[in-house]
């Protein structure tokens, strides 16, 4: 029996508009969100025998039915039903065959493919065999010929005497049982008795490391994680990844492995591995222990916690080969088996120790849910991991909550090309008034304007969109909701791209900069029930209002926040070139869309540098060490982070007499590192001083030589 391989060829949609003004009838709702048959394609098999008969085999995902018209003299197209074939007798000649796949709503797709016909034996056989880049012992083959219309390949595995069939110029795929040297061979097949084989002893390979990083990079507030091993956050210092218990005399072995400049560990033959801690920690505040691992032939690792008191208790977790398996273990996992976690110093991952095998080990690092921040407040965007946005879905098709969420902006272009936006699904059935709400740390600020922006993605232009503003602390009204709101509709002039719409709330006749709205509610679609789109909003702000400067933790995404950026220090002594772009190299551990950048020209001064002005001062609490990442053209760039109290009293120099500094240099060239500054090292440095700027010194102490030098996540930590 043959593996038929479907082809899958270019889909243009057809769609049928269906719709229904009684709302008596019965529920449509299923042909509202129906969509055509996708993928749609088929395989050609002919006849070796002169007659030119061809076997024509459709498929698609979605399809009950299709329609071949075979694109010769014959008037009546042949009616097919999904997995079933159609026969037809061509003369020899070149042809366009027409495939129409029908759902069940009627709804169609439609594609062409082209048929050539001859009782030539097929010439001019080009094959090529090549392993998959990314799935492991895969071959794929594709073959071109002259006079043929099908190609048979045998891939010559041991028990699988089957060939693996495909239309002539497109490609064939087999995965292999175990990597090695097979002899394949393919048959390319067209009208004539005669056909054209061609023979290859072929190594299908495995991959045996990842060809990506993990597919889950962190982004935990960085006061929520205890960090064994992860460039995003600052790892716990001096831990040891390969002390010496007894595994290398097993054949295990570790290693630190570099994939384009992100390193994560390797334990290869993995029998059993120890990390070992250089002071006990107290993980009774975190939740859970994470870790991405990937493997090619490790089916369990188990992992274990080792306390001081009363010794270690195991977790085991399934591992899927030839991809990154994301783990979550909880802690109570290890507390429930009655151990102690005031006071974990080891680590241990047990692997097959007869199998050996090799796992890949990134992000590991213990962590809790995200601890309860302050709100935010109006300008307001959704680039920060501190805040408590309060998000809330509602007006479900059975009233529960419709998904709401902050995500990465599907669609960074145009006037919006932050990294994080707030993502709302109406989903099918939905109430008419579905929406979500996010909560305000107290009441909005009119005192600069009444009119307010917010940057929005629909799928379809003409779509209404209620913007709503409550004080939930008001009486409630009779229905038990806030009495106290201002809610304006504006529709989209535009789809599938950003714009700006503006609410001017004085339109709204019980609206008073006096009341204290506390609350922003956002209704896509509104009047209208849900269909299943999904529309995304940001930057919510006050028209003309000014804006605010941003606070520590500090990144530069949001366009919300007046950063006040100044270089200064350039040849002459005017300003330097620094500013806000679009990340020039978003790999490794910083994959942000926006970084802070500062040129340091030729014959720039030793000091040259820029400042950012924060928000009054900064907040301590979270911690006295800051962390900065850093993209440096060259190793070993000192690089010095200052922090100033720009209304204390100038010094000698007119600068301002309060300051913190801290140097550091870099380790890396050309890529991202987490660069770390502990501001308890300054002699002067006081938690109760108000440091109201962050300045950067790239290169510091040196001339400038026109290096470039990026920054971004500026946060911190204990």
């Amino acid at each position: 029996m043959k593996t038929l391989k479907y082809i899958l060829s270019a889909i243009v949609l057809l769609t049928t508009v269906w719709g229904c003004e009684d709302n008596s009838f019965d529920n449509l709702d299923f042909v509202e969100s129906a969509v055509a048959p996708t993928n749609v394609s088929a395989l050609f098999g002919v006849t070796q025998d002169n007659t030119g008969s061809v076997t024509i085999t459709p498929n698609s995902e979605g399809a009950v039915s299709y329609s071949v018209q075979y694109g010769d003299d014959t008037a009546e197209a042949e009616t097919v039903s999904q997995g079933e074939s159609t026969t037809h007798i061509y003369a020899e000649g070149s042809y366009n065959v027409v495939i129409k796949a029908i759902g069940i709503t009627g709804l169609s797709s439609e594609i062409t493919l082209p048929l050539e016909v001859s009782f030539k034996a097929p010439e001019n056989l080009e094959v090529t065999i090549a392993n998959d880049e990314a799935v492991s012992k895969q071959v794929n083959v594709t073959a071109t010929a002259d006079y043929a219309i099908s190609f048979d390949v045998y891939f010559g595995e041991e028990g699988n005497d089957d060939p693996v069939s495909g239309n002539i110029g497109e490609t064939v795929s087999y995965v292999y049982t175990e990597p090695g040297t097979y002899t394949i061979r393919v048959v390319a097949k067209g009208g004539a008795i005669e056909t054209t084989e061609y023979s290859q002893e072929f190594e299908a390979v495995a991959i045996v490391q990842p060809i990506a990083s993990a597919t889950t990079p962190p982004t935990r507030n960085v006061n929520d994680v205890i960090s064994v091993y992860s460039s995003k956050y600052t790892d716990i210092s001096g831990v040891d990844f390969n002390p010496d218990w007894g595994q290398s005399g097993q054949g295990s072995s570790y290693a630190e492995f570099d994939l384009n400049g992100d390193t994560m560990l390797q334990f290869i033959n993995l029998s059993y591995q120890g990390i070992q801690f250089a002071a006990a920690e107290d993980l009774t505040e975190m939740e859970y222990l994470h870790m991405d691992v990937w493997t090619a032939d490790v089916t369990t690792i188990e992992t274990s916690l080792i306390s001081l008191t009363n010794g270690e208790k195991p977790v085991v977790s399934e591992l899927t080969a030839d991809q990154w398996t994301s783990i979550d273990i909880p802690i109570s996992a290890f507390t429930d088996q009655g151990l102690t976690v005031a006071d974990i110093h080891q680590l241990k991952f047990v692997g097959d120790p007869w199998a050996g095998g090799t796992v890949f080990i990134d992000n590991l690092y213990f962590y809790r849910a995200q601890t309860v921040q302050t709100q935010p407040t109006l300008p307001l965007g959704f680039e920060s991991l501190t805040l408590d946005y309060g998000i809330s879905g509602f007006g479900g098709p059975s009233f529960e909550e419709i998904p709401a969420a902050i995500i990465t902006n599907p669609d960074p272009s145009g006037i919006n090309t932050t990294e994080k936006v707030f993502q709302i699904e109406k989903t099918s059935g939905a109430q008419v008034w579905a929406g979500a709400s996010i909560a305000l740390a107290g009441g909005a600020d009119f005192s600069e304007g009444t009119t307010i922006e917010v940057d929005v993605w629909s799928p379809t232009a003409g779509t209404p969109i209620l913007y709503k503003m409550e004080d939930s602390n008001s009486t409630p009204d009779a229905n038990g909701n806030p009495s106290v709101i201002v809610e304006v509709e504006v529709n989209t002039t535009v789809a599938n791209q950003w714009e700006t719409l503006s609410f001017d709330l004085t339109t709204f006749g019980a609206f008073s900069t006096s009341n204290s709205y506390d609350k922003v509610i956002l209704f896509p679609n509104f009047n209208n029930s849900g269909t299943g789109s999904t529309y995304y909003f940001d930057n919510i702000r006050i028209s003309g209002a000014t804006l605010p400067a941003p606070t520590i933790p500090l990144n530069f995404e949001s366009a919300l926040f007046d950063y006040g950026i100044s270089g200064f220090g350039g040849p002459s002594f005017e300003e330097i070139p620094a500013a806000i772009i679009e990340n020039p190299d978003p790999s490794g551990l910083n994959t942000s869309g926006k970084v802070f950048q500062i040129e340091k020209p030729t014959g720039a001064q030793v000091w040259a540098g820029a400042g950012i002005t924060l928000e009054g001062g900064t907040d301590f609490t979270d911690g006295t060490t800051v962390t900065v990442d850093v993209w440096s053209p060259t190793a070993g760039t000192p690089i010095l982070y200052k922090m100033e109290d720009s209304n204390s009293t100038p010094d000698a120099n007119g600068n301002p007499s309060v300051i913190v500094e801290v140097e550091v240099n870099t380790t890396v060239a050309n890529q991202w590192e987490t660069l770390t500054f502990d501001l308890t090292t300054f002699g002067d440095f006081s938690t109760s001083n108000s440091y109201d700027k962050v300045i950067l010194f790239p290169n510091f102490n040196n001339s400038g030589t026109g290096s470039t030098y990026y920054f971004d996540n500026i946060q911190l930590t204990n």
